[in-house]
This record gives structure tokens, sequence and C-alpha cells, in this order.
């Protein structure tokens, strides 16, 4: 049984595609292995890193079903918290220095197995990742409810926005190139992201 509402799924894809337009290590670790190894360097990466993205949240939400199981009013509490993260990493981007990004080379090994790995590495290498999740998914969905069912189709709209964006980023290795080397297009790019993130926290808090 499905207890998300289309309305939540749509916030939350909205969510993460503008999370996935900010670069960072897996922009940086994907256009180096495409400029080293071509499309075929870079898809290997792009699954390893969409294996991670189903893993933090699915944990995210069963941990956050235990927790609000026993204590009922952490569900208010994270819904705010939720908005609170999604301010802050808009204040962050727009306020961050836009330095040179770099790879580093063990990331750009050929081969689908050192593709792989590295896309894997660069997500569950993150603990993090899941304190994140746990913090923002109370503000998109009624986690006292979820069923194994959400927790599926969420853990995979987590992993196929990111995935497909990063084929397609890939796919457009040029203008993407150009884009993450560009720093005055990087700083508009947070711009507008940190903006769009504050829209997002209000929609969280009057919807």
């Amino acid at each position: 049984m499905i207890t998300i509402t289309l309305h939540e799924i749509g916030l939350y894809l909205l969510a993460l595609a503008l999370l996935f337009i900010t670069p960072g290590p897996v922009w940086v670790a994907l256009i180096a292995r495409s400029l080293k190894n071509g499309f075929s360097g870079a898809w290997p990466l792009a699954f390893g890193v969409a294996i991670g993205d189903v893993i933090w949240p699915i944990l995210a939400l069963v941990t956050l079903g235990q927790l609000v199981a026993a204590h009922a009013i952490l569900l208010t509490v994270l819904e705010y918290v939720a908005v609170i993260v999604f301010v802050v990493l808009g204040v962050g981007l727009i306020m961050a220095r836009v330095d040179r990004l770099q790879a580093p080379d063990q990331l750009t090994k050929a081969g689908f197995l050192p593709g792989f790995v590295a896309g894997l590495l660069v997500i569950i290498g993150n603990p993090k990742a899941i304190l994140f999740y746990i913090r923002v998914l109370p503000g998109f969905f009624d986690v006292t409810n979820v069923t194994t069912l959400d927790i599926a189709i969420v853990g995979l709209i987590s992993a196929a926005v990111p995935f497909c964006g990063n084929i397609i980023l890939a796919l457009m290795l040029n203008r993407a190139s150009l884009l993450i080397a560009s720093q005055s297009a990087r700083r508009r790019l947070n711009i507008f992201t940190g903006v769009v993130l504050f829209i997002v926290a209000g929609l969280i808090l009057i919807i």
C-alpha cells in the first residue's frame, strides 16, 4: 500500500533536482572520468553513486520510523529542522566561495569496477548523508505512516534523479565541463539554487 502522495513526491523531486545541479564531488569525478575515458568511464561511476543513493534514504526512513514511534514530538521538531537545513544550504550556496575543482587521480582510473567503486565510495564514504536524510525527509513525508512500498519508492526516487542527471551530464560533457570550469557560471548557479531552496523551505512550512 502506498501512503505518500504525488504532491509529496513532486516536492521531493524538486529538492533532489536542485541539490543535484549544485556542482560537488560527484560532478568533479564524473567529468574527470568522462574527459579521460569517455562515456564508458562515466556511467559506472553514476551507477555506483545510484546504489549509495538508495541505501541512505532507506536507512534514514527505517531509523525515523523507530525514533518517531518512541518519541512522537520528534516528527514536529524534524519538520522544522528540515526547513532550517534547506535555508542553511541556501545561505551556504549563496555565500560560498567558488574555487577551482579538482578530482583525485584514484577517481579517474579506467574500467567498470574502478568507476563503480569510486561512485559507491563517494556516497557511502559520507556517513553524514544519513543525517541529512533524517533531517530532511520528515519535511516531505509523514514518516509515521510510511509503508515498505513507500520506503522503496523514496529510495528509488533518491537514486533515479541523480542517476539520470549524471548520465545526462556525461552525455553533455562539453557544455557541462565548461559550466563546472567557469567560476562565474557556478556562482550564478549557486545563487539560483540557493534562492529556490529558500522557496522549497517555505513550501514545506505552508503546505
